[in-house]
Order: C-alpha cells, then structure tokens, then sequence
C-alpha cells in the first residue's frame, strides 16, 4: 500500500515520522486515562440522579456497573482488533462510542427514562472506555 492510499486512521500512518519527539506520547496517554477515570465520578452525581428517576441507589449504581463490566470486557476483546487496526482506529471507535454513550445517557437523564442512561452510559459509554484505555496502554508498552 502506498503512502497516498492511507487513511488518516490506519495502522501505516501511525508510525512516527523523522524528527517526531516520543515524549508526546506519555501526556498524550495520560490525558486519555484522565478523561477515562471520570466514568468513577458517577458516585458524584448518585443523589440528583435518584432524585431526577425517582429510584433507588442502587438502581443508579447499576449505571455504574454497567459500565466497568463493558469497559472490562471491551478491553478483554477489544485488544487483538487494536493491535490489528492500530491505535488511531481503536481510539476513534473509543471516542464515538464513549461521546455517543454520553449523548444517549443524557437523552436518559433529560427524558426520565432510566434503561436509556443503562444503555447510553453503562454500554455503549463503557465499550468506548475500554477500547480508550487500551489504546495509550499498548502504544506506552511499545514507546
């Protein structure tokens, strides 16, 4: 494959070029496991969002829970497709995911239906988690 018929995202074009500084990659990485551990700041949030449903603590917690067993799983499965396809691609699904989780759990949250918030932010949310975090953990093991 030539140079001209890559995509931004594939693998090929990943690969650091003359004069590219390495040090990029750790606060890159780190800013990524950043934004992922705001998935255990749900616990903030616990109170108005069983006031907003009218549920229980419990029932909330279950958002949460959601989400690290997706994060858990998506990272378990997701592994051998990012190492196939390369960081960009793996970060860009965990991004579309992880912002389309956001969104789907804030249509939950807006129009009181709780199995969206489920849905949003515990499933879709937590693949979108576990592929992120992979991610800058592989590209780091390799720097």
């Amino acid at each position: 494959m030539t140079m001209s018929s890559l995509t931004f995202l594939d693998r090929e074009r990943s690969v650091a070029g003359p004069g590219y500084s390495r040090w990029l990659v750790p606060p890159a990485a780190l800013a990524i496991h950043l934004c992922i551990g705001q998935v255990y700041a749900l616990s903030v949030f616990k109170t108005p969002l069983v006031a907003r449903f009218g549920t229980s603590e419990t029932a909330i917690a279950i958002v949460f829970s959601i989400a690290i067993v997706m994060l858990g799983l998506s990272a378990a499965f997701g592994g051998k497709w990012m190492e196939r396809n390369g960081p960009r691609k793996a970060m860009f699904v965990s991004a579309v995911c992880f912002s389309s989780g956001l969104l789907i759990g804030s249509v939950g949250i807006a129009t009181g239906q709780l199995w969206l918030l489920y849905l949003g932010y515990g499933f879709v949310g937590g693949i979108g988690l576990g592929i992120g975090y992979i991610s800058p953990v592989s590209t780091l093991i390799k720097w």
